[in-house]
């Protein structure tokens, strides 16, 4: 028969019950516990959740946090605009720049799949390269016709400023060969995916900011007004909803009405009185750019476009002839500015067509399931979601000016670019020649200079 071993202990239930009790016993004379503290199943003492949690924020207080985020950011950004609006136009067009960069970023990030973008490393890269091809065609553009005087007498930047639109295709080739030798069997249809949607990205974006940049060339008021007006129409549209709106306007803005869509149209209307009324009576404004370091102190000279010359206009009798009260007699004859008539079909666009711009980006949004475009600007979300209306009014800036109230005249850049495009160097030669002997003529230069000019050409 098998002897017990020495020192095992049996578990008994009394056992446990006693263990418990000498617990309960010692827990009566030990320091008290932290009062934020208490044990869990082993012992270790964990942070008291109940007062530890704070209650969370009521739908009330949120929407005052974003209110005064929103409110804040808006007097910041009002406020650095002004500071880059005044101190040249140089700056505007930094901030046109990094806008059209940043929303370029947004709109295709919406539609990126970062778990396909890892196996094709290239992706992204080729997003860019198209980005920069694009902007180096644009920018140079508007550079060559507007500095022309400057970009083709320069030694270095001839060249370029004569080939830039082959140099601008064969970038664009190279980032289309790439594109095609990168393709990689079961990601063709992600890959074409992002291929299109770049370039609806450059064409909604790029391509429209590159009129807004134009605009900024022909003079600040064709950049700041059309902004302005879509701006105004935007707060007034908000101000006649909440107050009159009843009416549902479109459905994928279903806080949008007719009634504030109408109201902020006739509101638009009347605030570009004032706006043009204000802003022409600056040349700082209205004269088209021929100094990148010009601001406001300094300001610009020009002679103006006769838009903005004021012009008699008869009123027809049937209206003056209406009885009014002498203060409120309606003169036969009214002087205005030719701008105020273009800056009511200016307004009307702003208010009617323009928010479509953002009706549009309403329905982008919904298709990929997000709320904004990115949060490039706290408590307002994306730049795009901020200039979604304004690329359009851009554009359509651009195509009203050039079409109805542009003034085509020889410039200094455009004979230059006869002369340098047209003529061998002799005939260059013979302008000059010309032109000093029109001047001396006219007693701006003296007869030695011609002399001089002429025994120096004839040595070449």
């Amino acid at each position: 028969m098998a002897r017990p071993r020495k020192g095992v202990q049996f578990q008994h239930r009394g056992s446990v019950a006693g263990r418990r009790a000498s617990v309960s016993e010692s827990d009566g004379v030990s320091e008290p516990t932290s009062p934020t503290r208490h044990s869990n199943m082993n012992g270790k003492l964990e942070p008291n959740k109940e007062e530890d949690e704070t209650p969370p924020q009521s739908e009330y207080e949120k929407k005052k946090q974003t209110f005064i985020t929103r409110t804040i950011w808006s007097l910041v950004m009002i406020a650095a605009f002004f500071v880059c609006l005044f101190s040249g136009h140089i700056y505007i067009i930094g901030i046109v720049t990094g806008i059209q960069i940043v929303s370029f970023k947004e709109v295709i990030a919406i539609a990126n799949v970062p778990s396909r973008a890892k196996n094709l490393p290239f992706t992204r890269s080729l997003n860019w390269y198209f980005l920069g091809a694009a902007m180096y065609f644009l920018y140079g553009e508007s550079v060559i016709y507007y500095f022309k005087h400057i970009v083709l007498v320069d030694k270095v930047l001839l060249p370029f400023a004569t080939h830039h639109r082959f140099i601008s295709f064969m970038l664009y080739t190279f980032g289309f060969v790439f594109f095609v030798a990168s393709l990689q069997k079961g990601h063709y249809r992600f890959q074409f995916t992002q291929f299109a949607w770049t370039h609806m990205a450059l064409y909604l974006i790029v391509v429209q900011a590159h009129f807004v940049m134009n605009n900024i060339f022909e003079g600040l008021i064709w950049f700041f007004l059309p902004a302005a007006l879509v701006i105004v129409n935007d707060i007034f549209a908000y101000i006649c909803g909440v107050a009159f709106g009843r009416t549902q306007l479109i459905k994928l803005s279903p806080k949008k009405t007719v009634e504030g869509f109408v109201g902020a149209w006739i509101c638009t209307v009347i605030a570009a009185f004032g706006l043009t009324a204000l802003l022409i009576r600056y040349k700082y404004f209205i004269c088209p750019v021929n100094d990148l370091g010009a601001n406001i102190f300094t300001g610009l000279s020009c002679s103006p476009n006769p838009v903005f010359i004021s012009h008699a206009y008869q009123v027809p009798s049937a209206i003056t002839h209406i009885p009014l009260p002498g203060s409120l007699a309606i003169p036969e004859t009214l002087h205005v500015a030719p701008i105020h008539f273009h800056m009511q079909v200016f307004a009307t666009f702003a208010s009617l067509i323009a928010p479509f711009g953002g009706f549009f980006a309403s329905g982008l949004k919904r298709t990929f399931k997000v709320k904004d475009f990115g949060e490039s600007i706290p408590g307002h979300g994306g730049i795009t979601d901020r200039m979604d209306c304004q690329f359009i009014m851009g554009m359509f800036t651009f195509m009203y000016y050039q079409s109805f109230i542009a003034v085509y005249q020889a410039s200094v850049g455009g004979v230059i670019e006869m002369a340098v495009q047209g003529l061998d160097e002799e005939g260059v030669v013979e302008v000059v020649k010309g032109l000093s002997k029109y001047l001396a003529g006219q007693g701006v230069v003296g007869d030695e200079l011609v002399a001089c000019l002429n025994g120096v050409l004839k040595k070449r």
